[in-house]
């Protein structure tokens, strides 16, 4: 550790600081938070690509080298895709578009939460020890499969219909995508995009 320290020029342990739970919704948030991650080492300019960190997920998530058994990739390639080579290139093309993008961090709520303000208020509603199970809001409760042309009727602008189709929990940014016939990305400016105009909506009021 001193030996750390000295090279590095800092002081105390080496992981001094390090573990904070961060509480992130698993929608987009949480694929952009895993990029951002695996893009560390490109930003550090330690490596050209993130692939050539061999020490990271990325090389066995993005399909790169085989899975040794120990990292549980499935998570994250079934937000684009379910087949596995497919979701592996939109994993890909998803962190390569990921570099200059800022840090996820910077949307941090009261410092813990990682989320729409939805998210936040659900979680808080949550953990608060005194709430009885009738105050759960009806929308946690579990509910039928709403087909994706659900959506497209049901809501005025496609980018809309798209985000509300994806935050149902039932679709990938693929699926949705390609129903609409658009890719993922443009998927995922529409989760923003909604995110922006609720906040903008709930400053007004």
């Amino acid at each position: 550790m001193q030996y750390f320290n000295r090279q590095h020029q800092r002081v105390g342990h080496v992981f001094q600081g390090r573990f904070k739970a961060i509480l992130v919704q698993k929608d987009a948030y949480l694929l952009e938070l895993a990029r951002y991650i695996v893009l560390n080492p490109v930003r550090a300019q330690m490596v050209h690509s993130a692939k050539e960190w061999r020490w990271s997920s990325y090389r066995a998530t993005a399909g790169y080298e085989e899975n040794d058994g120990y990292l549980a990739t499935e998570w994250i390639l079934a937000g684009f895709d379910s087949v596995k080579s497919i979701a592996q290139q939109l994993y890909r093309d998803f962190v390569q578009a990921g570099k200059g993008q800022p840090s996820p961090w910077q949307r941090l709520k009261n410092q813990i939460y990682l989320g729409s303000d939805d998210f936040v208020n659900d979680t808080q509603r949550m953990l608060n020890p005194e709430q009885s199970l009738k105050d759960i809001p009806k929308k946690q409760k579990q509910a039928p499969v709403k087909p994706l042309s659900y959506f497209a009727d049901q809501y005025q602008t496609r980018d809309e219909c798209m985000a509300q189709a994806y935050l149902s929990g039932h679709y990938t940014l693929v699926q949705v995508g390609e129903y609409f016939g658009v890719s993922y990305a443009t998927v995922s400016r529409a989760l923003k995009q909604l995110e922006r105009e609720s906040k903008n909506v709930k400053c007004k009021a």
